[in-house]
């Protein structure tokens, strides 16, 4: 897609996409981890004021990838929701609709912040093996020694920069010695965390997935 980057491990493709997500051509496979649907409505019910059409942004933005992509399957790597209090009944019925509107099944392994909350004809998974890829929420080492940890759950950003004109940009992390890939959140409301510059990272910035290396 426009402005992806393409990486090989072990000769195995994988597409780094700038919506924040990862494609697995030969499986016509789209993941994606973090989207953390209900967060507004989880910081209402405590309070805080945060407006409520980011799940409609987000969904959106899921939707017409998968419009332009036409995967097989789509597989959410975790914190599909942000917590039981955000689940509420219109979530639940934009939910229940998603699998007819992307056009093919759509998957869930299981994130901390999923734990206890029970969705109609989303079974949250374990984490599982696919070809050479481990799928995963939270880092796993992968049990084939060649194998790749694709995960979620750590939301990477890179900083560049520093002082005022620092930048905290979403990215991919490639840890070639723990054999992982850590993407980026999905979703707009989610945070990031640092991870190192010793890491091989591609950044996301204007539409476009940057190679950044390591230093």
């Amino acid at each position: 897609m426009k402005g992806s980057a393409l990486i090989r491990w072990q000769g195995h493709p994988l597409e780094l996409l700038p919506e924040r997500a990862v494609w697995i051509p030969q499986q016509r496979l789209l993941l994606l981890a973090d989207l953390h649907l209900g967060k507004a409505e989880t910081f209402q019910a405590h309070g805080i004021p945060l407006p409520s059409d980011g799940d409609l942004g987000n969904l959106n933005r899921l939707l017409a990838l998968a419009n332009a992509l036409q995967p097989e399957q789509v597989l959410v790597l975790g914190d599909l929701i942000h917590s039981r209090v955000g689940l509420t009944a219109e979530l639940r019925e934009k939910l229940a609709a998603l699998p007819d509107l992307l056009g093919c099944p759509l998957g869930l392994i299981g994130g901390n912040h999923d734990r206890g909350s029970w969705i109609a004809g989303l079974e949250a998974r374990t984490s599982l093996a696919s070809g050479v890829w481990w799928l995963s929420h939270e880092p796993e080492a992968p049990p084939d020694a060649h194998g790749l940890n694709l995960c979620g759950h750590i939301h990477p950003v890179a900083v560049l920069g520093r002082g005022p004109d620092r930048l905290r940009l979403p990215c991919f992390a490639l840890d070639q010695h723990q054999q992982r890939l850590m993407l980026p959140a999905f979703g707009e409301l989610t945070g990031g965390h640092p991870v190192g510059a010793d890491l091989d990272r591609w950044l996301i910035a204007d539409g476009q997935v940057l190679a950044l290396g390591r230093s």
